[in-house]
């Protein structure tokens, strides 16, 4: 009879992709253990420093969207990937020139409702596979809310912040940015959605919601769009984002069947 207990934690791992009942070698991690970690931290590093391969996210987003302008490209200060990990800074600001550039490029359809802007960010592995997945239910969205839409733009060396740059030359009431975020172990491709009210370059992080986790294993791209629609829609109502702005839509879920139709998307 072997005295070899079962591990009580081993079950919990069908819940989590979190490192728990790893095992041990002695005082160490057994090798398909520390190999398994090796790894995912390559896919991590991988996830910063790979380019976001522009021209082919573009290629495939006017192949969905034949009637569409084509896509903005802008560039943060930060000029090299080095600078932007090493200067946050660089990351949330346009060059001055560029964003002078931007608002002019825009001059006839500033003002639109929203801005949409796309972000390698942290993770440009998270916006090569989710972006166009997730805008593909929020475009259409927005749309039915009867909102206007200014061109997308695509930012590369960008932080959150940069958003508010870009809102300000278009002059949008809302800015959406979706973004790649900060990855983990287990989560190298974590999407996320950046929701600012009347963005500026004053703004902060209180001014802005913030929805997270957005991948295979997180949030779905359904369960992102329904939350993106009914906070954009509570924000242009109230005209108020962030720390204002409460994310109430499971409220309205449980209270009334009527007031799901204008938030939800999902059949």
């Amino acid at each position: 009879m072997s005295d070899t207990k079962k591990d009580s934690w081993h079950d919990l791992r069908a819940y989590t992709t979190a490192r728990i009942a790893q095992g041990r070698s002695g005082v160490s991690l057994p090798i398909a253990a520390n190999l398994r970690f090796q790894l995912d931290h390559a896919r991590a590093r991988d996830a910063v420093h790979t380019a976001f391969n522009i021209h082919s996210f573009i290629d495939s987003y006017l192949a969905a969207y034949p009637s569409a302008a084509a896509p903005l490209c802008v560039a943060s200060a930060a000029e090299s990937r080095g600078q932007y990990l090493q200067r946050p800074d660089l990351g949330r600001q346009l060059p001055e020139a560029q964003w002078q550039q931007l608002r002019q490029s825009l001059k006839s359809e500033c003002g639109s409702d929203i801005a949409v802007v796309v972000a390698d960010g942290l993770s440009s592995a998270a916006v090569q596979r989710h972006a166009l997945p997730l805008l593909a239910l929020l475009l259409p969205a927005i749309a039915t809310q009867g909102f206007s839409l200014a061109p997308l733009c695509i930012a590369t060396q960008a932080r959150v912040a940069l958003g508010d740059d870009i809102g300000e030359a278009i002059k949008a009431k809302l800015l959406v940015m979706l973004i790649g975020e900060r990855p983990g172990l287990s989560s190298p491709d974590s999407l996320g959605m950046y929701i600012t009210y009347a963005p500026q370059r004053a703004c902060t992080d209180a001014q802005r919601n913030c929805i997270s986790n957005i991948r295979d294993g997180g949030l779905s791209y359904q369960q992102a769009c329904d939350t993106g629609i009914y906070l954009i829609a509570t924000a242009m109502k109230k005209a108020q984002t962030g720390v204002s702005l409460k994310d109430e839509s499971m409220l309205l879920d449980s209270q009334t069947a009527t007031a799901i139709p204008f938030f939800k998307t999902s059949a």
